[in-house]
């Protein structure tokens, strides 16, 4: 069973993800009223989008080198009042150039938090359950595309658009005070920042991030696309597009939970096999996407091998980094970045070329076979260095007392997942369709 300790831990950094996804997503939702209050056109706005990833790029390795002499705990508080200050910033902002400042801003924090977030994770979890912890913080994301977006959407239509920046930064108050409050305050080993920087360079790390980059664009390259799959090739009607997107979130929930736990049995192996098997996933959608119940079918198992590959590659490249692994931890999230672009880039090559839907799946199959191929050298060659006993060695600071997910746990965790990728999906299905009726009124 789970210690309270670490279990409300792990809470406040599942909040800190809420928050995050919530931020990340809601601009998506609200480009018409936002464009309408600031006399700018949708697409102008949209570059507030392109602000923020902006700040997740340069935030995720600035502020986690600058962060390597300080607690955890303080670290993690210190990324949240800055997202709350960037969400001030957004929710007074005076004009359109104020406005891509304060979400530039806002996204230094991103990638540096869930960078710290899962090495906290793994050294509040017990010898072998550091994927399962993992997962947990994660969760949050998932359950803010599942509610905060939406929720915060309608909010901001009714209430307009700067109060519901102002509500998700209260969400970011209320993360800070739970960190302070439930993350334990340890003074961590001293690391050299040199040590951090010169880990990221090392092959086995730099093999599980080019890992992430490559085999999870898989999923990106075929998901950027997955609404006209489902009308053009499955035969779906619009309507349903969200519907059928519902039962890929639920997809989702049984890999995540089992990524996590793949990752505490097979450390060295469960990357290799979600790739593989995410490619495989892609095959089987191209031969299953002519006919809306196979597709429907297809769609669930790639949602469950394409959230499992998530946790092993996470855990992995703390694991084989040297010192805290903070540097490899945000470096791995912009190679999940990199991805999403790859992927969607990819894909949008070859339908320009005029290979059609199809050729997506596989191009998605053809990236996921790759990153597979360089998840399983590198298990070979850690498995022939000097001393290797053929193990992915688990490196642990602290471990806490042994947990098992409660029943209470695990439904909440189920109920945030399903679903989650749909919200998206519709949020930016909504949102473009709000910008095309924009367009056609100029």
């Amino acid at each position: 069973m789970p210690t309270s300790t670490s279990s409300r831990a792990l809470l406040a950094l599942a909040t800190g993800a809420f928050a995050i996804g919530s931020t990340e997503f809601l601009m998506m939702g609200l480009l018409p009223e936002v464009a309408g209050d600031l006399s700018v056109t949708v697409p102008a706005v949209g570059y507030a989008i392109s602000a923020y990833a902006l700040g997740v790029v340069v935030g995720a390795p600035t502020l986690t080198a600058l962060s390597t002499r300080y607690p955890h705990q303080r670290v993690l508080a210190g990324l949240m009042v800055l997202f709350v200050l960037g969400h001030v910033a957004t929710a007074f902002a005076p004009g359109y150039h104020e406005l891509l400042a304060a979400r530039f801003a806002t996204g230094l924090a991103h990638g540096s938090f869930f960078g710290v977030a899962a090495v906290v994770a793994r050294s509040l979890a017990a010898p072998g359950k550091e994927g399962t912890a993992i997962s947990r913080v994660f969760t949050g994301l998932t359950v803010a595309q599942l509610l905060g977006v939406p929720v915060g959407t309608a909010l901001g239509q009714v209430l307009g658009w700067r109060w519901a920046f102002g509500l998700v930064g209260v969400l970011g108050v209320v993360t800070a005070l739970a960190v302070l409050r439930w993350v334990p305050l340890r003074r961590e080993a001293p690391v050299r920042l040199a040590t951090e920087l010169s880990g990221v360079l090392r092959p086995q790390v730099l093999l599980t991030l080019a890992a992430t980059a490559v085999g999870t664009g898989g999923l990106f390259a075929v998901y950027s696309y997955v609404s006209p799959i489902l009308t053009d090739l499955a035969g779906f009607p619009a309507a349903a597009v969200a519907w059928v997107l519902v039962a890929y979130g639920a997809g989702t929930v049984a890999g995540t939970l089992l990524g996590g736990r793949g990752s505490d049995r097979w450390p060295e192996g469960s990357a290799v096999l979600g790739l593989a098997a995410l490619s495989l996933a892609c095959l089987v959608m191209l031969g299953a996407s002519g006919h809306p119940a196979t597709a429907l079918v297809a769609l669930v198992l790639f949602g469950v091998v394409a959230f499992f590959v998530g946790p092993p590659l996470i855990n992995r490249v703390i694991s084989v980094a040297p010192g805290s692994g903070l540097m490899a931890s945000a470096a791995n999230q912009a190679a999940f970045n990199a991805a999403n672009a790859l992927g969607a880039a990819a894909g949008a090559q070859v339908l320009a070329a005029g290979y059609g839907l199809r050729a997506t799946m596989v191009v998605g199959a053809v990236l996921a076979a790759a990153g597979a191929l360089i998840a399983l050298v590198a298990v070979l060659l850690q498995r022939g260095a000097p001393g290797g006993a053929g193990a992915l060695p688990v490196r642990r600071r602290r471990a806490v007392v042994e947990h098992e997910p409660s029943l209470v746990l695990e439904a909440l965790r189920l109920a945030g997942v399903a679903g989650a990728t749909s919200c998206v999906a519709a949020v930016r299905l909504d949102a473009g369709a709000r910008e095309a009726q924009t367009t056609a009124r100029g």
